[in-house]
């Protein structure tokens, strides 16, 4: 398939509200009002319960975590819980995908290939069970991938550890794997500092430059919009054509 895909800096984004921008910009791209989405940004400290989580994945349950200042929210994603926060990568990608594990292994092959350019050795291991699916540097896990499929539309997606805090990880069962080790792009190569350039990387991996853009009101989500050669389960991984300016989406209101 060829077509436009559209790639989107957001960010700080609260998770809720990108949840609901998530869902919104499914329906306009099910009803064919816009192209393929993918949206990065980042959240403010939060785990999140994936379909498959357990009452035991959050000792000490909820209202601990929130009054320590990590939110706590349940989501239709596939997977277990994990946790989001500042220095943390997050990509959404809301793209048609009509083979879900085609979908994931896009998604990882395209990270693998960006920490590739960090000089970090990383791997994806899907096909070793579900638990293990994500990108792995060895034995330590350094993203996580959840995924929610709707009439042939995916959202939610990856969150790779850049420079965020990992320990937040290990106070949780994270990934539904007790005793998991959590690493980051900062931890692997002792450098710091690296969400930008690391960003910029991604950017180029799933479709093409683009300027920073905000959520605002009145909404708009700033994009940059490439021309794509992919076919749609391998949208995760594009080689990008060409790219024409910068387009507006009118997203949700204030």
């Amino acid at each position: 398939m060829t077509g436009d895909l559209w790639t989107c800096e957001l960010g700080t984004v609260e998770y809720r509200r990108a949840a609901a921008l998530q869902e919104e910009l499914r329906g306009r791209v099910i009803a064919g009002e816009l192209p393929d989405v993918v949206l990065l940004l980042e959240h403010p400290p939060v785990y999140t319960l994936g379909r498959r989580s357990e009452p035991g994945d959050l000792p000490m349950g909820e209202d601990f975590w929130r009054a320590r200042g990590i939110d706590v929210v349940r989501t239709p994603r596939g997977g277990k819980l994990t946790y989001h926060g500042p220095g943390q990568l997050v990509g959404y990608p809301i793209i048609h995908a009509s083979d879900v594990v085609a979908h994931i292994r896009a998604m990882e092959a395209a990270l693998v290939a960006v920490l590739e350019g960090e000089g970090v050795r990383a791997r994806g291991r899907d096909h070793e069970g579900a638990q293990y699916t994500g990108v792995w540097v060895e034995d330590r896990k350094i993203a996580s991938i959840g995924v929610h499929l709707s009439k042939g539309v995916s959202i939610h997606g990856f969150a790779i550890n850049v420079d965020n805090d990992v320990e937040p990880f290990h106070q949780v069962v994270a990934c539904g794997l007790p005793g998991v080790r959590m690493t980051s792009v900062a931890l692997e190569t002792g450098r710091s500092g690296l969400l930008p350039s690391f960003r910029a990387a991604t950017v180029l991996t799933t479709g093409g430059r683009q300027r920073p853009g905000s959520v605002r009101s009145p909404r708009e989500i700033m994009c940059r919009r490439s021309r794509t050669v992919a076919s749609a389960p391998s949208r995760s991984a594009l080689l990008t054509t060409n790219t024409s300016p910068i387009s507006r989406i009118p997203a949700l209101a204030a």
